[in-house]
């Protein structure tokens, strides 16, 4: 089967709406989050909560949605994502506060954390083994949209109208792609695993008590906060033992462990951690540096990442081609290795205020770094696992992209935190540069892990 066809063109775009809405959501936040912070005065330790709430919630709940997709159909479960997603856009719009803008990014990841996975899982099982590497490369490039759409719209948005409008735009988008996806998309269903609400809670438990325990371990000085950060990341921690415990001992487990006695499987999740964790990093404190450090306006500060957003959508289709042809390992190594780079050359040339006109190219590297290893790494990972583990493994694999962005947004804010020390533009500036540093050693770390892939 021809992926140019009608039915395959359709399943391609319909799949790749899901990913990008839930994408462009993250990144739209991005050139808005200087006008939320001033609007609502809270710090930039807050202010992450307006990327993290969304991303650790899809975490947290997509292996839940996963098991309802398997058991009452992809399709189906795709498409309630979508709605909750959308009443989820609806609520940050019209929130007053930012606790109550967090609490509706929490609606909005509940919707997403199916949306990535099942569409993944509907385009993988609809096509054959030799087509998915070049079809899951087409799937990055259209929903990797987001980053040119997310930053520039919301810069645009927030220039001409105010930063709710960011959320309204959902709104006509989810509707239009729940008709489409009922008419065009294939239904399917996988395995029927019992529903499992305790681990749900476990992994919940797991991830915001970790997140939070880092994002408070900056204000130690503090004696509530420390105690916070301490109770919040011991919580973590015995939950996450306790789930790990749970799935080793279950008969029809959330997480199969077995599934990580594959190498390939390990390795290719948790570069694929290290590799969003690092792009994270760096997509919440560029804009902010650009309308803070660089003096720009939240338009301009979209359009100027552009040479980086755009680079990661031209490159995305042909490196899936890459993959089929050269194989997984080598591709995803040489793409951490090239985001890195450009992160670290971007700290270097921002410490010697260097113009714009020198970030271009370091942007640009760093694009086609992430467009090389993204579908790479999704290939070795869903190449890993017999077929009809193809949901879970999905769902496992968008977990670690994910809990790895609010990981790698947690590292960084702390290490802007240790050295900005201030509110001043100097201050700033030193924080900027170092959290771009720690983004090239996070994404410089996945090598440990891409080189291992067979």
């Amino acid at each position: 089967m021809s992926i140019f066809g009608k039915k395959v063109n359709w399943l391609l775009i319909l799949t790749s709406l899901g990913f990008f809405m839930a994408m462009m959501d993250a990144m739209i936040v991005t050139t808005a989050s200087t006008a939320i912070r001033l609007d609502f005065q809270v710090s930039v330790a807050t202010l992450q909560w307006a990327l993290n709430a969304y991303n650790i919630t899809i975490a947290a709940v997509l292996l839940v949605g996963v098991s309802l997709g398997e058991r009452w159909g992809r399709r189906k479960v795709y498409n309630w994502g979508i709605l909750i997603f959308t009443v989820g856009s609806v609520l940050c719009a019209l929130a007053p506060t930012m606790p109550a803008l967090i609490a509706a990014r929490v609606v909005e990841g509940v919707g997403a954390s199916v949306m990535t996975p099942m569409s993944m899982a509907i385009l993988t099982q609809a096509l054959s083994a030799n087509e998915r590497g070049r079809a899951l490369g087409i799937w990055s490039g259209i929903g990797g949209l987001a980053l040119i759409v997310g930053p520039s719209l919301g810069g645009f948005i927030v220039a001409k109208l105010a930063w709710q409008w960011i959320f309204w735009i959902n709104v006509p988008i989810g509707l239009v792609a729940i008709g489409l996806s009922r008419r065009y998309l294939p239904e399917s269903v996988g395995q029927t695993d019992r529903l499992k609400l305790l681990d749900a809670f476990l992994i919940i438990v797991t991830f915001t008590g970790i997140i939070l325990g880092l994002s408070l371990s900056t204000h130690l000085a503090t004696p509530m906060l420390a105690q916070t950060a301490l109770v919040s990341g011991v919580a973590g921690l015995v939950a996450g033992g306790w789930l790990l415990w749970r799935q080793a001992h279950a008969t029809q487990p959330v997480i199969p462990l077995t599934l990580f006695k594959s190498v390939t499987f390990t390795g290719g999740n948790l570069a694929t951690a290290l590799l969003y964790g690092s792009m994270y990093g760096v997509i919440f404190f560029l804009p902010q540096y650009f309308q803070l450090g660089a003096k720009a306006t939240a338009l301009t500060a979209g359009l100027k990442l552009l040479p980086w957003t755009g680079t990661l959508v031209l490159v995305a289709p042909f490196a899936g081609r890459a993959v089929d042809r050269w194989g997984e390992k080598w591709v995803a190594t040489l793409g951490l290795f090239l985001q890195g780079f450009g992160y670290g050359l971007i700290a270097i040339l921002v410490q010697q205020q260097k113009t714009y006109s020198w970030l271009v190219l370091p942007l640009m590297l760093a694009g086609m770094g992430l467009s090389m290893a993204g579908p790479a790494l999704q290939k070795a990972v869903l190449g890993a696992v017999p077929a009809i583990e193809i949901g879970k493994a999905s769902g496992i694999y968008n977990v670690f992209r994910l809990f790895g962005g609010a990981l790698g947004t947690a590292i960084t804010v702390m290490i802007f935190e240790k050295f900005s020390g201030g509110a001043t533009n100097l201050q700033f500036m030193t924080g900027f540069q170092m959290a771009l540093l720690g983004t090239a050693v996070i994404s410089w770390l996945g090598l440990c892990w891409s080189l291992r892939l067979r």
